[in-house]
């Protein structure tokens, strides 16, 4: 039974297209997990816009049963949704998951009020379901699917996704740093591993696939506090902490180029290996597709 993860949309903040971004991609957040028979969208940033193109390339006659989950609903993760193709197709079933007051649908449709966009949300021919979480748990399909909240402005929603014994977890919009039970670790040593809440590290634990925000550098970080997105190196200590096999740093900082996201992967695999840890690190690009159970 084929687990698979695919990257439409890495960017953090605001689309950024262009020679600077061309190999890691400009697109927002949207990643994609997907089993022989569900399909699972997380955040729909302008990511979205390609996956549906692909979607509705060959939809199965029944049509595309799809199923939504959004982090939060701060632009760069919504503003993808009204150029989703899938969502004007009658044969489309698209379910919206979040809390019991259905505030994921109402945002969705918000945004295609008159004054922001030409099209209404009671246009759109999909079936679009809302359903909430029960006890931060949900079954999509195959997949089973467990909710758990992170430190941002206006709250954000990690998801830790497991398929036939695998785990991929979902971790956008996250300051980590906001979070250390020692904030004075990193002013130890360069290598002090910084520790985190026992709550987070279980969310994350032993995952076979971890898909982090990791924005910035720790030189960017001190002008950033309190804008919702942690250090990269912050990220890898987490990962260390869990057990985590494969690190996906995403959420690309929109000054970061191609050349910039490199040296960020790179100094997280040097902390990695100073701290003697096995795990592997890349940097999310647009277009990868990753097959998770396999060994």
């Amino acid at each position: 039974m084929g687990f698979y993860v695919r990257f439409w949309g890495v960017r953090g903040s605001i689309p950024t297209p262009g020679p600077r971004t061309r190999r890691y991609g400009g697109n927002t957040s949207c990643i994609e997990m997907r089993s022989d028979t569900t399909v699972l969208i997380f955040d729909a940033g302008t990511g979205l816009r390609e996956l549906g193109v692909s979607l509705m390339r060959n939809p199965p006659r029944a049509g595309l049963d799809l199923h939504l989950f959004l982090s939060h609903p701060h632009w760069d993760h919504i503003q993808g949704f009204p150029f989703f193709g899938p969502a004007y197709a009658k044969s489309t079933t698209l379910t919206v998951y979040g809390s019991e007051d259905n505030e994921n649908y109402q945002l969705l449709s918000g945004q295609m009020s008159n004054a922001y966009f030409p099209v209404a949300f009671k246009d759109l021919s999909a079936r679009i379901v809302p359903k909430a979480f029960e006890n931060d748990v949900v079954q999509a399909g195959d997949f089973v699917v467990k909710r758990f909240e992170q430190k941002h402005p206006g709250g954000s929603s990690g998801f830790r996704v497991e398929h036939a014994g695998r785990v991929a977890v979902y971790a956008t919009d996250s300051e980590l740093d906001q979070l250390l039970t020692d904030p004075a670790s990193p002013q130890k040593t360069p290598r002090s591993i910084r520790r985190l809440p026992t709550s987070l590290i279980t969310a994350v634990k032993k995952a076979d696939l971890l898909i982090a925000d990791a924005q910035y550098t720790d030189e960017e970080y001190p002008q950033k506090v309190g804008w919702g997105h942690p250090r990269a190196n912050t990220v890898v200590d987490l990962a260390i902490q869990a057990g985590v096999r494969q690190l996906a740093l995403t959420h690309h900082d929109p000054m970061q180029s191609d050349r910039d996201v490199d040296a960020k992967v790179l100094t997280a695999t040097e902390r990695a290996q100073a701290i003697g840890a096995e795990l592997e690190i890349f940097g999310a690009r647009e277009g990868v597709t990753l097959r998770l159970d396999r060994p």
